[in-house]
């Protein structure tokens, strides 16, 4: 299983399945990260924490712990 957090900095994946429970995955999902939907690491913190990301065309930052959640394809 590949998540958010194991895609390198320029690439860009597909949303394939979000885990986690409740109030979590409702706040990533109101984020626009939903199935189907294509994420390009724009770049990533010195110390690895958060990542930016661009999705449905705004960037958004998202912490490591976040994007585990995230399965990509």
């Amino acid at each position: 299983m590949k998540t958010l957090k194991d895609v390198q900095v320029g690439q860009t994946a597909t949303v394939v399945r979000l885990h986690g429970e409740g109030a979590t995955k409702r706040r990533i999902m109101d984020m626009g990260l939903t199935k189907g939907v294509e994420v390009h690491v724009r770049k990533v913190a010195p110390l690895g924490d958060p990542m930016e990301l661009n999705v449905r065309g705004y960037e958004l930052s998202v912490r490591k712990a976040d994007a585990e959640m995230i399965e990509v394809s």
